[in-house]
């Protein structure tokens, strides 16, 4: 074996010694041993271990690919996460004030999705391991709030009625006001049987909603969200901040960013995770380009009491975003884009001159991009606050207020 010293940590979280070696599980300032294939280090020991090391709390961290950092303390993590945001920034030239960060507590995931496959004796539920297809069982988990664990028996009951040993079940779970919000992708067709098994399976495990590749079979209660005073009824698998404490510190920070503003447009808008608090207080257009999320989120707002106007557009903002015409109705926007960022939107709101932007983005590279767009025609980045929802892991989530000098 070769002996190598870690230099600094990936953006996956992994440890970088000179090559570059990725060395899964190490930190900065580790002399570690191993077998390198290619530019993985594998048969990893630790020879001088990190005083940033700890024992990772979970009993299944070295098999479950679920966390990345749980060997690392966690002061040493959330300035890593810190850093991260601030290098990517400093790529582009941009520097910003950084806010205390947020940080859920553990057993605070409301979401989750496992994997489960059918066996010669049953079932097997739970996560992949790292860079593996072998799934993890796993008992306990230090992420999950532990309500969401009682999923996995109902996971590996509907892996024997309708998953195949040749492939996996995915069954993303979400807790809601009436339980458990279940929906499975990857099993066999719906046929009248199937069907029939699966409601017996909601009733006997008191499900809120089971859904089978985004079809509804059956539901006990409405699996509803609470945005502000409205209550929302996502579609199957629909995307969900990840823990209540993340959501709320995100909207704390937009709320700041926009207040006062008369008329919103909220871009990339989802299901109304800000649209419909923001409607407290102001008008908003809501934005999204899945047509059955707009529709959960105009129901939601229908359905409440006391908010202002809330209009929608089911629109792919990627290849359609909203002009400077269109803009010009606003006093601030509110961007929350998938991984791939705005850059398409940004544009058009670099010529808008909108008084105000808040910018919510889980990757920190392209917000960097989308911010250096919005800074070099006048915008000013004001503040940046990192909030962490996925605690030992190497995600990044942050959000930013811009304003335009003289606007408005």
């Amino acid at each position: 074996m070769t002996t190598y010293t870690i230099t600094r940590l990936g953006h996956q979280g992994d440890g970088v010694a000179d090559g570059p070696i990725y060395a899964p599980r190490t930190l900065p300032g580790e002399a570690v041993s191993g077998v390198a294939v290619g530019s993985l280090l594998t048969d990893i020991r630790i020879v001088t271990p990190s005083p940033e090391r700890v024992r990772p709390p979970c009993p299944h961290y070295q098999s479950c690919g679920g966390c990345q950092l749980q060997h690392a303390a966690d002061d040493f993590v959330a300035d890593w996460k810190q850093q991260v945001v601030i290098a990517a920034l400093a790529a582009q030239g941009l520097r910003a004030e950084l806010r205390p960060m947020h940080i859920s507590p553990p057993r605070s995931r409301r979401r989750a999705t496992l994997s489960v496959r059918r066996t010669k004796k049953g079932a097997l539920a739970g996560f992949h391991g790292r860079a593996s297809n072998v799934i993890t069982r796993i008992s306990d988990c230090h992420l999950l709030d532990p309500r969401l664990l009682e999923t996995l028996p109902v996971a590996e009951v509907l892996a024997g009625l309708g998953g195949s040993r040749k492939g996996e079940l995915s069954v993303t779970a979400t807790l809601c006001s009436a339980g458990l919000d279940l929906a499975v992708t990857g099993g066999k067709p719906l046929d009248g049987p199937l069907r029939q098994a699966l409601a017996q399976t909601t009733e006997q495990f008191g499900l809120a909603r089971l859904s089978w590749d985004n079809e509804v079979i059956a539901m006990r209660a409405p699996p509803a969200q609470q945005f502000g005073a409205a209550r929302v009824v996502p579609p199957p698998g629909a995307f969900l901040q990840a823990t209540p404490q993340g959501e709320a510190a995100l909207l704390a920070a937009v709320l700041e960013i926009v207040q006062g503003a008369g008329r919103i447009a909220d871009l990339f808008a989802g299901c109304g995770t800000f649209s419909l608090p923001l409607a407290a207080t102001a008008a908003v257009h809501a934005v999204e380009g899945e047509a059955d999320m707009v529709a959960a989120l105009d129901r939601g707002w229908r359905q409440a009491q006391g908010l202002k106007r809330v209009t929608t557009e089911a629109r792919d903002l990627f290849r359609r975003p909203l002009t400077p015409d269109e803009l010009a109705a606003f006093d601030a926007a509110v961007l929350d884009p998938p991984r791939a960022g705005a850059e398409a939107q940004v544009a058009e709101l670099s010529r808008a001159a909108m008084p105000r932007i808040a910018y919510v983005s889980c990757n920190p590279v392209s917000f960097a991009r989308d911010a250096k767009q919005l800074v070099a025609v006048g915008y000013r980045l004001n503040w940046l606050q990192v909030v962490d929802q996925f605690r030992w892991s190497s995600h990044v989530e942050l959000v930013a207020g811009f304003d335009f000098p003289g606007a408005g």
